[in-house]
């Protein structure tokens, strides 16, 4: 029953019946007859079928809901039974928003080293899709903001507080300063993250507290981008600082601490909120105790 029940979550959520046999590892032919056996055994319909995948019935999102909680807590059963018998294994799935993910290896790096059968998947992603991310399973944990955006039921683990810097090209007329303040980046040609990330709402909420309109010439999902049309000396960016910090190691560009007022917003571990937790979970959030300690 519970392999049925994870091949119809991934059906759920690739939401293509070839895509979700791959992802399952198993054939075509064979998903689709778990998907009938699963629906014979609970005696409803739970997906619209026509020449492709048509989405799910009624019943089969209130049973997708369910086989969420139950997948999960089979998962953690197996993780728990594993952990007893041969220490902590497996493979841990972590979405981290763009912005974060110069910081991430301080976690992960000795958690790895103190439980060195645990492999780590490091994915960049928005913070709504690793909420998204962790609902559906298809992640363990997540780093991403936590006083910004309502972040529903998860356990949460505070690692360190995010400033901001406008990073510039060396012969920018801001490359010299000290510090600049918000209101100062009135007209500045800026390259913004787009604005499905959290950190591009945060940056246009101080511009427009500070009264500038938030207008950006270039907009990518990628930071590597950001620097590229930054180092041209056409725009300027903002970034956090250890993000910021890290490109101006290199001499390219050059980072300035944004003031009046010098912002930070709460940066963390978050995990599904599970009683107990599952020991993988358990010993990152230790891991991340030790860290923002």
């Amino acid at each position: 029953m519970i392999d049925k029940l994870e091949m119809f979550i991934a059906l759920a959520r690739a939401r293509h019946f070839g895509r979700a046999a791959e992802a399952c590892g198993v054939t075509q032919p064979s998903l689709s007859a778990a998907i009938r056996q699963l629906e014979d055994h609970l005696g409803v319909q739970l997906v619209f079928r026509g020449a492709r995948f048509q989405g799910l019935t009624p019943e089969g999102q209130r049973v997708l809901e369910r086989a969420q909680g139950i997948v999960a807590e089979t998962r953690a059963l197996r993780d728990e039974m594993r952990s007893v018998k041969k220490g902590l294994a497996g493979n841990l799935r972590i979405g981290v928003i763009p912005t974060a993910l110069p910081m991430v290896a301080q976690l992960t790096a000795p958690f790895t080293q103190r439980h060195p059968k645990v492999s780590v998947t490091i994915l960049s992603r928005t913070s709504a899709e690793i909420l998204e991310g962790i609902e559906r399973l298809e992640l363990e944990a997540g780093i991403t903001y936590l006083d910004n955006e309502p972040l529903g039921r998860v356990v949460t683990q505070p690692l360190y507080a995010e400033f901001y810097r406008l990073v510039c090209a060396p012969g920018s007329d801001f490359a010299g300063r000290t510090r600049v303040e918000w209101a100062a980046l009135a007209g500045v040609p800026l390259c913004l993250l787009t604005s499905d990330n959290q950190n591009r709402r945060i940056i246009n909420q101080h511009l427009a507290e500070a009264g500038v309109k938030a207008e950006a010439g270039v907009e990518a999902n990628s930071t590597i981008a950001l620097m590229a049309h930054v180092m041209t000396g056409q725009w300027a960016s903002v970034l956090p600082k250890a993000l910021a910090d890290l490109f101006a190691k290199s001499g390219a560009v050059r980072a300035v601490p944004i003031v009046a007022p010098e912002v930070e917003h709460l940066v963390g571990l978050i995990a599904a909120r599970r009683d107990p937790p599952t020991p993988l979970i358990e010993a990152l959030m230790e891991e991340a105790r030790r860290l923002s300690g």
